[in-house]
């Protein structure tokens, strides 16, 4: 494999030496460059031509987000964030993933301190996975095909239409929710529950962006809370998102936690995408879709396997327009997709499975 070249760009010293030992230490990273600011970070990127721009958030002068945007607008590669875990981080983050951020990672520090053990592993993981992304081949990955019409999605539809929607995103996920979700009309007749990974403290104000843009309602689950028709619910970090069905005219969302001991194939990630999938297949059978997007790792695959098995109809997102192709990978080859589609496809491919009919 070809050496993946880094620059470094942070207004701290002492990030700068901290991050840059990081990526060295790891073999096939090389660290082509630093930069104390957003507008050396420009030059660089323009004489360096870095595979992967590592950027903090906080910088005087031109700040990240800028940066980040100058860099997309004229030299688009894959930047991974580093910001930090405060409420005014989470709304950073989700600006710069919404400006086309690669990823972003949270840095645990003081002003003179970095945890480096835990920075360091999700630092090189995201850093692989950029490197192996589409973003890194081509210039125009910002560039999208329209969906194609309803008529034109489906082929064939399921006899019994589903009742539910269970969708699970990792890596890439922030930007392509933003993407499909406001695809989707203000009548539309399922709930659809959704499992993002991300950091505590960021899946409130993620929620709230959503449904600022979308016409269906999009919310942070709530505990023992009734499921409605036509509601987005997505499940705050931190915690496992579930269903309990007591009728056939009544649905609760069950949040919480699981140990590893009795949970331990589905609890690298809380939320997990499994967890939830397994309970929407036990409880909706067959009236179950189950739906897998763009994310590192292979979350998700048995809970997609799960609807698949009780006869529900299961979707996962093409390569192409995936920012990292793991999790759909991880279920194509098992097999238990239903269907293959683009991501802009995605909404058409639902509303044609539900068998939405726009309103006069």
């Amino acid at each position: 494999m070809k050496t993946v070249r880094v620059l470094v760009v942070d207004d701290s010293a002492f990030m700068r030496t901290a991050l840059s030992r990081m990526v060295s230490s790891e073999a096939g990273f090389e660290v082509v460059a630093t930069a104390c600011s957003g507008s050396e970070g420009l030059e660089k990127v323009a004489s360096f031509d870095p595979d992967i721009v590592i950027l903090d958030d906080e910088m005087s002068g031109l700040n990240g987000l800028e940066t980040l945007r100058c860099i997309m607008d004229r030299f688009p590669r894959p930047v991974i964030m580093v910001n930090a875990e405060t409420g005014e981080g989470a709304e950073q983050t989700l600006n710069a993933l919404a400006s086309g951020a690669f990823d972003c990672v949270p840095k645990h520090l003081s002003s003179t301190s970095l945890d480096i053990a835990h920075v360091r592993q999700d630092l090189i993981a995201k850093i692989r996975a950029a490197a192996q992304s589409p973003r890194s081949r081509t210039s125009d990955f910002l560039s999208r095909k329209r969906p194609r019409s309803l008529v034109e999605a489906f082929d064939s539809v399921s006899t019994i239409p589903p009742a539910i929607v269970a969708l699970g995103t990792s890596t890439g996920g922030p930007q392509a929710l933003q993407e499909i979700l406001p695809l989707f009309p203000a009548d539309f007749s399922v709930p659809m529950l959704i499992v993002q990974h991300m950091p505590p403290g960021f899946s409130g104000p993620f929620a709230q962006r959503l449904n600022t843009l979308c016409s269906v309602t999009v919310q942070e689950a709530i505990h023992r809370e009734v499921i409605q028709p036509g509601v987005v619910y997505i499940a705050p970090a931190g915690r496992h998102m579930t269903v309990e069905r007591p009728s056939d005219a009544r649905t609760i969302l069950c949040l919480g936690t699981y140990s590893l001991d009795t949970h331990s194939d589905v609890c690298l990630h809380i939320p997990s995408v499994d967890v939830l999938m397994k309970s929407v297949a036990e409880a909706f059978r067959n009236r179950a879709l189950g739906v897998i997007m763009t994310g590192m790792g292979s979350d998700g695959a048995q809970g997609m396997k799960a609807i698949h098995r009780m006869g529900g109809l299961t979707i996962g997102q093409d390569e192409a327009s995936c920012t990292v192709y793991g999790m759909p990978r991880a279920c194509a080859e098992l097999g238990i997709l239903s269907r293959v589609v683009p991501l802009l496809d995605i909404p058409a491919h639902i509303l044609r499975a539900t068998r939405y009919r726009k309103r006069a």
